[in-house]
C-alpha cells in the first residue's frame, strides 16, 4: 500500500492508473477505522481495479460545541488494517492541504433542504462541511465509484443529491450497516462508551426494530406520532437521551405519509459522551 499526503503525488498515481485503463474506487474516511470501514474497502474492490482510501478529520463538519481535538486519531493502526484488505493507496492530507485559506474562507458546497433536517438541525453546518470535503476529494481522486456506509443514511442522501445535482461522473455505492453481535451499529464514536454504556447502547437498534414491527402490523390506522413517542420513551427508560426519531420517505427524507410504501426510520440519541445514530428501512 502506497501512502501519499500531497495532491501532486495523488494525482500522478491516479493519472498513471487511468492511462492504463484501470478503474478507481474511493472510500473517504476520518480514520479510527473499524470493521464497518473495512467492509467499504472490500466492497470497493468488487467495483473497481484500484482502491483509494482517504483519512482526513474534516474541521468544516464539526460544530462549535464539538471537540475536534479529541477525535480519535489512530493512523498506524489504520494503516495496518488497510493493508489487510489490500488497499492500493492511502491519501492522508493535512487541513492546510485541503483548506489552504483556512476552512472559514474556503468556497463551499451546500445541498439545500435535505441538509437542514434531522442531524442537520442538531448540527448546523455539518452537512455543508461534509458536502464540501467530499466534493473536493472527488475532484482530487477522480474516482469512478465511491463507497459510503448506510449507517449515515442522511449523509448518504446528501452526497447522492450533490452528485446528481452537479452531474458528477461518480457512481455512489451504498454499503449495508455492519453491526456488533449486540446489534449496535459499528461507529468510531462507540469508543467513547464505557462498558456500562456499551450494554445499554444496543437499545437504540432494538427500539428501531420494535418500531418497524409496529409499522408492519398496524395496517389500519398508523398513528406515527404516538409510535414515535413510545419509541422515545423506550430509549429514555433505558438511559439514552433521545435527539430525534423520525419516520421518513426513504428517498426524500420528508416526513412519511400514510400512503408511503418505502419508509426509513432515522434516529439519534445521546449516551454518555457519545451521540449514536442508526436507521432502519421499512417496506410497507
Amino acid at each position: 500500500m502506497n501512502t501519499v499526503e500531497n495532491i501532486k503525488d495523488l494525482r500522478d498515481q491516479v493519472k498513471a492508473w487511468k492511462m492504463q485503463g484501470l478503474t478507481i474506487a474511493f472510500v473517504p474516511t476520518m480514520g479510527n477505522l473499524h470493521d464497518g470501514h473495512l467492509a467499504l474497502v472490500k466492497a470497493a474492490h468488487r467495483h473497481a481495479d484500484k482502491v483509494i482510501v482517504s483519512i482526513f478529520v474534516n474541521p468544516m463538519q464539526f460544530g462549535l460545541s464539538e471537540d475536534i481535538d479529541n477525535y480519535p486519531r489512530t493512523l498506524a493502526q489504520d494503516k495496518a488494517s488497510l493493508r489487510q484488505v489490500d488497499t492500493d493507496l492511502l491519501f492522508t492530507p493535512t487541513s492546510a492541504i485541503i483548506y489552504p485559506k483556512g476552512f472559514g474562507d474556503n468556497s463551499y458546497v451546500e445541498v439545500p433542504n435535505i441538509s437542514s433536517l434531522y442531524c442537520g438541525a442538531t448540527r448546523p453546518g455539518h452537512f455543508r462541511g461534509v458536502a464540501t470535503v467530499v466534493c473536493k476529494l472527488f475532484n482530487l481522486v477522480q474516482p469512478d465509484v465511491a463507497c459510503f456506509g448506510s449507517k449515515d443514511y442522511q449523509q448518504l442522501q446528501v452526497i447522492k443529491t450533490m452528485v446528481d445535482d452537479l452531474s458528477m461522473p461518480v457512481e455512489i455505492i451504498p454499503v449495508e450497516i455492519i453491526r456488533e453481535k449486540s446489534g449496535l451499529a459499528m461507529s468510531s464514536r462507540n469508543g467513547y462508551l464505557t462498558p456500562e454504556e456499551l450494554a445499554i447502547a444496543p437499545t437504540l437498534y432494538k427500539t428501531l426494530q420494535w418500531l418497524s414491527e409496529q409499522l408492519r402490523t398496524s395496517h389500519e390506522a398508523r398513528d406515527y406520532a404516538a409510535l414515535v413517542m413510545q419509541a422515545s420513551e423506550k430509549l429514555e427508560n433505558a438511559g439514552l437521551k433521545t435527539d430525534y426519531i423520525n419516520l421518513c420517505h426513504a428517498q426524500t427524507l420528508a416526513p412519511a405519509m400514510p400512503n408511503d410504501k418505502e419508509i426509513v426510520i432515522l434516529a439519534a440519541a445521546y449516551l454518555g459522551k457519545a451521540r449514536l445514530i442508526d436507521n432502519l428501512p421499512v417496506s410497507l
